[in-house]
């Protein structure tokens, strides 16, 4: 934290915050990032994407510093490409909690998120894969509980995102976390688990802590963070249970949202 600059960690969300919908990141919003990091903040990326989803895209970005990933699941290390910490889902209770919450909705479609550094995302059938990300054909159902995992994606064919979320939490909520992080995205996660607990472990590692810290974000996955976080700025293109919560809302991902705060608390 510096005379210039009142912040000493800011944490941006990935997919609807920093990234742009082509998966790109603006130039302006590099520059504000970059004159912030001068002024002696941190950056740590805090995104539900696993860190095989993320990877390219810091590395796209010369990102050098810790990244969260997997819903604070895993804290990264862009510089030297490996995982400091990983966290996972424990497959019985998983298996349970998905036995409850079909058991309030019926049948659902399943994705899973494997864990380590070269994971991968397993998809069965039904299961709509949102973006570009890679993703692994799943054929045969046992094949989802043989690998350690960090999180399963679980969508429905006719109910919408925030009632499958809030059925999901009233069938399993004392064994998983669920949470909505996207269009299309809700996943179970480990008892606890949030943005929060794992960027308070990079932040840990820096020596910083929640008064220190500015967050952007745009889904409900974001609210833990927000909570934590010193200041929550929420986009334009927020869900409204973040923006509800946030300290602020800025413009949208596609207009430099991220980069609109930087340059006024700049200033």
């Amino acid at each position: 934290m510096s005379d210039g600059f009142p912040y000493g960690l800011v944490a941006t969300d990935l997919d609807g915050t920093l990234l742009r919908s082509d998966e790109s990141i603006s130039r302006r919003t590099r520059d504000a990032l970059a004159a912030a990091t001068e002024a002696g903040a941190a950056h740590i990326v805090v995104t539900g994407r696993a860190a095989p989803w993320t990877r390219h895209v810091l590395d796209d970005l010369g990102y050098r510093g810790l990244a969260v990933c997997g819903q604070g699941a895993q804290v990264y290390d862009a510089g030297q490409h490996r995982l400091l910490t990983s966290v996972t889902l424990d497959r019985q209770v998983a298996a349970v909690a998905l036995a409850k919450i079909e058991a309030e909705v019926g049948p659902l479609f399943l994705a899973a998120s494997q864990d380590g550094l070269d994971g991968k995302v397993l998809v069965g059938p039904g299961y709509a894969v949102t973006g570009r990300l890679p993703a692994t054909p799943l054929t045969d159902a046992s094949a989802l509980w043989a690998a350690p995992l960090n999180k399963i994606y679980i969508q429905h064919p006719t109910l919408s995102d925030d009632e499958l979320a809030e059925a999901s939490r009233r069938a399993a909520g004392g064994f998983v976390t669920v949470v909505l992080s996207g269009e299309g995205i809700v996943e179970l996660l480990p008892l606890g688990l949030s943005k929060a607990t794992g960027l308070s472990l990079a932040a840990r590692r820096l020596g910083l802590k929640a008064t220190d810290t500015i967050a952007f974000g745009d889904m409900p996955n974001d609210i833990p963070m927000f909570t934590w976080a010193s200041r929550g700025v929420a986009m334009a293109n927020a869900h409204e249970e973040l923006r509800a919560v946030a300290n602020e809302v800025t413009s949208s991902n596609e207009e430099d949202g991220i980069a609109v705060v930087l340059e006024r608390l700049l200033n």
